[in-house]
């Protein structure tokens, strides 16, 4: 996800990320609990996302249990913020992937094309966003992404 849905403006201290055990259903919307799928990813055993597509995937958890940390090392330095500021009214609500490029385990770019579901100040809304990818030392990061009309 982009930088603008993270920095929208300045803001007071995030309240509490939303629940999650390693037991509960992934964010991601994969049928694994968050342990076994995004969770390993961002304080587990595995270190990287093998794909581009898990990556995007592990990094919608990321925003949903506000681990900032995780979102800034799969940033691509070159487009990096210097922090991640999440807002206390957002909750995100569902992913769904609705198309991958490359960014296989075979590639060196690739691109995921998303819908991200929230709610913000209780009112619904999406973003649609077709993110980029690159091998970074040998890892998928983040690279950017443009804002896609919703269909």
């Amino acid at each position: 996800m982009s930088r603008r849905a993270t920095r929208p403006q300045r803001r007071p201290a995030a309240s509490a990320a939303p629940a999650v055990s390693a037991a509960s259903p992934c964010p991601c919307g994969l049928t694994a609990p968050y342990g076994e799928c995004c969770g390993r990813f961002h304080a587990g055993p595995a270190t990287a996302a093998p794909t581009a597509e898990l990556l995007m995937r592990s990094r919608y958890s990321a925003f949903v249990v506000r681990d900032a940390s995780y979102l800034l090392r799969t940033w691509a330095p070159e487009s990096r913020p210097g922090e991640v500021d999440f807002d206390p009214s957002m909750r995100w609500a569902g992913l769904e992937i609705r198309d991958t490029t490359d960014g296989t385990a075979f590639h060196q770019t690739g691109t995921v094309t998303f819908v991200a579901r929230y709610t913000h100040g209780g009112e619904p809304g999406s973003l649609h966003e077709r993110s980029r990818f690159r091998r970074h030392e040998g890892a998928w990061v983040y690279v950017d992404g443009d804002f896609l009309d919703e269909v």
